[in-house]
């Protein structure tokens, strides 16, 4: 099921750099495959160590054009858990209201009581991340795009912010990369909507590689 927009611009992605784009996303992550998986077994013993409940987190998440599909991350959170608090989170980012006015994340939820323990390392880290190499196999997602947003954020968005639906989402991107939680949500949608409009496969590789020390130093994340 496809989320129901109609922006009033978009941008028309290039074949040759979606072709390019998209053979890139297959031979990087299959070139990945086998320490991704051996990666992944150690988080899968620690998520099951940790806490009861599945090791992977499936969620709807809207990506190219508006269209609805399931994103898996590693499990963060203790099951059963309200989603009420993040709803009401994305809507205040929207909105240009701080969620809290300490450190270096105003734009992020801090002391969640819903995130285990491993699973505040794991988001530090973006290693809960590495399930949606998958998703990109499968063509729903790239490596680099716009951060693949929620269907009820979607439904806040207005005519502009729209826009950046017009790109296929990415595991990493200029928001990933330059902003992620110490950035308002409009310089979101401005590093995305410009992003789209470059349409370079040579700004991809470069957020691949800047993607690197931000994991390392858990820049921005919960």
């Amino acid at each position: 099921m496809a989320v129901q927009t109609a922006p009033i611009q978009t941008i028309s992605m290039q074949v040759g750099y979606t072709r390019a784009k998209r053979v890139f996303d297959i031979l990087f992550t299959l070139l990945l495959a086998l320490p991704l998986l051996l990666v992944s077994a150690v988080i899968a013993v620690l998520i099951m160590l940790d806490s009861r409940g599945p090791i992977l987190f499936r969620q709807k998440r809207v990506g190219l054009n508006g269209k609805e599909f399931e994103m898996l991350k590693f499990r963060s959170m203790y099951i059963h858990q309200d989603d009420s608090t993040h709803r009401e989170a994305i809507k205040q980012y929207i909105y240009g209201e701080k969620l809290n006015n300490e450190g270096k994340t105003p734009y992020k939820i801090t002391q969640d009581s819903r995130i285990t323990r491993i699973g505040r390392f794991l988001r530090k880290s973006s290693l809960d991340e590495i399930p949606q190499f998958w998703n990109v196999l499968m063509g729903e997602m790239s490596l680099v795009g716009p951060r693949p947003p929620l269907p009820y954020e979607v439904e806040l968005y207005n005519s502009y912010a729209i826009i950046r639906l017009c790109g296929k989402p990415g595991l990493t991107g200029p928001w990933q990369v330059h902003g992620r939680s110490c950035v308002t949500f409009d310089e979101m949608v401005e590093m995305d909507i410009s992003y789209l409009q470059q349409q370079s496969f040579w700004a991809d590789v470069r957020f691949i590689c800047l993607t690197i020390p931000v994991m390392i130093v858990g820049r921005g994340g919960a």
